[in-house]
């Protein structure tokens, strides 16, 4: 893991809001925690979705998610603990483990499962839905997973070891890159009192995610099982966290597309009529690549 210079952060963003998000559950029952919700995808632009999961109780994930169909839209699954066998229409299969990273494109349309291949233990992880742009709704479905070792990492002379799922932090360019949305997408291990900050453009929006610890953020605390959704502002030019005790944050941004979001349980187009398009496509079994 290579030690990289402090970048400089002279104007910070405030943190606007804190979001708690809602207890639920998906595909067959498993118990999840959706921290960005559908009134927020405005908000949040190019994002759609971030679940959090997490349990040591097999009943909450042993069902998994068995098939389901996806349109105009991409998944990235991130799992901190467990195992995940993905299998999809498209003929695309990978194990997701420990630390690994799957990213999928739905594109055109998949039907795809996911379902836990452990019986007990704990099965931690996160996954994120980032939105196409129009031109792209129906694009080929495209799937990549990575392992753990091969996702970039760096560290900070102040302790804090990152690593860049997506997009480009200290000059570390992440696992995936897209033109589009320009996603950015940190994983954040800081040790207490260490501190991080990261340029971003005034334009994107972000949002950051604790899931162990708490960080400062511009005077603002922001405990373990919390959103804080970052201010924007035209003379704002990044973030800057400090940690309280040892803490692990995810820091997600992205260029806003500006489009209109029509969405009906899996499928993410621009509009009604292409909602309707994706259902009937679904139900006459045209949807998904073959």
């Amino acid at each position: 893991m290579s030690v990289r210079s402090a970048e400089t952060v002279s104007r910070p963003r405030s943190v606007e809001r804190l979001v708690a998000g809602l207890a639920t559950s998906d595909g067959a029952g498993v118990k999840l925690n959706r921290v960005l919700t559908q009134p927020l995808q405005r908000r949040l632009d190019p994002f759609l979705m971030l679940d959090a999961f997490g349990s040591d109780k097999a009943d909450d994930y042993i069902a998994g998610f068995p098939d389901h169909p996806h349109r105009g839209f991409e998944t990235v699954t991130y799992m901190i603990a467990g195992r995940m066998l993905h299998r999809d229409s498209a003929g695309h299969q990978g194990l997701l483990e420990n630390g690994g990273v799957q990213w999928m494109t739905a594109g055109s349309g998949v039907i795809h499962s996911e379902i836990p291949q452990q019986e007990e233990g704990v099965m931690e992880g996160f996954q994120l839905w980032l939105n196409l742009p129009a031109r792209d709704k129906l694009c080929t479905p495209w799937y990549r997973d990575f392992a753990s070792a091969e996702l970039p990492r760096f560290s900070t002379a102040a302790g804090a070891r990152v690593t860049v799922i997506a997009g480009e932090s200290h000059g570390v360019t992440g696992a995936v890159t897209r033109e589009a949305t320009a996603p950015l997408y940190l994983d954040l291990h800081l040790p207490a009192g260490a501190g991080f900050g990261q340029p971003l453009p005034a334009a994107h929006n972000a949002f950051l995610y604790v899931y162990r610890g708490e960080l400062k953020v511009a005077g603002t605390t922001v405990p373990a099982g919390r959103m804080a959704i970052l201010a924007n502002g035209e003379d704002r030019d990044g973030v800057a966290v400090e940690a309280g005790p040892d803490t692990r944050a995810l820091l997600i941004a992205g260029r806003p597309l500006g489009e209109p979001i029509a969405q009906y349980g899996p499928f993410v187009m621009n509009t009604e009529q292409e909602i309707y398009q994706a259902l009937a496509d679904y139900r006459a079994g045209t949807l998904a690549a073959a």
